[in-house]
This record gives C-alpha cells, structure tokens and sequence, in this order.
C-alpha cells in the first residue's frame, strides 16, 4: 500500500485530529518521513480473520495523508455471516511544519466499532474497559507515542416489527488519536490491530473457542 495526497474518503476523525487546512495545488513526492511512515504501515501483517484494505484518506486534514481500513468478519454459519463483527480505520497525517496541538508532524487516528453481547454491554464500567483496550494495546507493542486523547461512546438499539436481525444489539465505538514519536509505526500498527481483535472478541492467537 502507498501513501498520497488528501482526497475524500474516511470518516470517523475525531474533531481535535487536525485543523482543517489547504493541500498544495501541484504533486510533489512524499516527503521522506511521511513515505517511511506509510512503508511501516503497510509491512504490518495482521492475524488471518482480519482482513486490511487500503482505503481514500478524509481531505483538508493535513497535507499528506494515508488510510487503511480493517475488519473482522462473522463466523463462518452465523446468521449475519456476511457482516463484520468489528470495523476499524487508521489514518495517518503529516505536516511537515507541525501541529501544536499534536505536538509533533505525524499524528494517527483511529477509529473502532464493534459488535458486543449482552454480558459485556451491561459492564458500568465499559468506556474505562474499551479505553483499556487501547492502552494496553499500545502498551504491549512497543509504540512510543505522546498526546494520547479519545472518547468512547457505548450504544444500544431495540428492533420492532417486520425488521431482520436480533431483537436487542450493542455496539461500542473508540475514537482516538496520538502522535508517534518517529517514523516507525510497525508497533503502531501492531497495536491498532491488537485493539480491533480485542473489540472483536477474538481469542488469542492459537486459541479455538467455540462460539463467540
């Protein structure tokens, strides 16, 4: 995957990501930290259930910019089989003149949303538990970072009438941005698909459970 200029796309960029601004009207190469930022991006490897496409990062955020898209999708038989359990996006931007309020050039954004049972939605305690999975998640790679911030928002729907689907459904979404200190995001990455697989509910890698 590569990186380039801002063109429309994403969504889910937390509000304080960066400060709406201009691209430069004419192409020019990638300036050498961004395009080694976006290689180290693109050398992560996730585990097999999740799936990771390159997608249009969102416009006017910075003048250079990089997405990708990552999913976990139903088990193979389950009644929703072809919708994702767990969706994410990582965006990467660069200005090379910096940001105050990232307090560096690189800043990463992310966004999650995943699917939760009934057990895990009635936890009090669950944007402390979905925050946790970030931290953690950064924590255990490696990542070295600074101006962590985000929010975690929890929502619940109820189905009536002639409409498919399960009668009561839970979701959590993690928006969070942070900026690494260099222009090695393997850990990064590591870490963003760490959080979606934990989102996910998926077992550790190497372990079978039966039933989600």
């Amino acid at each position: 995957m590569s990186g380039g200029r801002a063109r429309p796309g994403a969504g889910g960029v937390p509000d304080d990501a960066a400060a709406p601004r201009d691209t430069p009207a004419a192409e020019a190469p990638a300036p050498a930290l961004f395009a080694d930022a976006v290689a180290a991006l693109s050398a992560v490897r996730p585990r097999p259930e999740i799936t990771i496409d390159q997608v249009p990062p969102p416009q006017r955020l910075a003048p250079w910019t990089h997405a990708i898209s990552a999913e976990v999708s139903a088990e193979v038989g389950a009644e929703d089989e072809d919708t994702p359990v767990a969706t994410a996006r990582l965006v990467l931007l660069h200005d090379p003149d910096g940001h105050r309020a990232w307090d560096g050039v690189l800043r990463l954004v992310i966004y999650v949303r995943a699917e939760l049972d009934d057990e895990l939605a009635g936890d009090p305690l669950l944007p402390e538990v979905g925050w946790s999975w970030l931290t953690e998640a950064l924590e255990l790679s490696g990542a070295r970072f600074t101006a962590l911030g985000g929010t975690v928002t929890q929502t619940s729907s109820a189905r009536f009438g002639d409409i498919a689907g399960p009668v009561h459904s839970h979701e959590i979404e993690l928006r969070a941005s942070w900026t690494p200190l260099d222009a090695e995001l393997t850990s990064h990455a590591e870490a963003f698909c760490a959080l979606l697989a934990t989102a996910a509910g998926l077992p550790p890698v190497g372990v079978t459970t039966f039933g989600r």
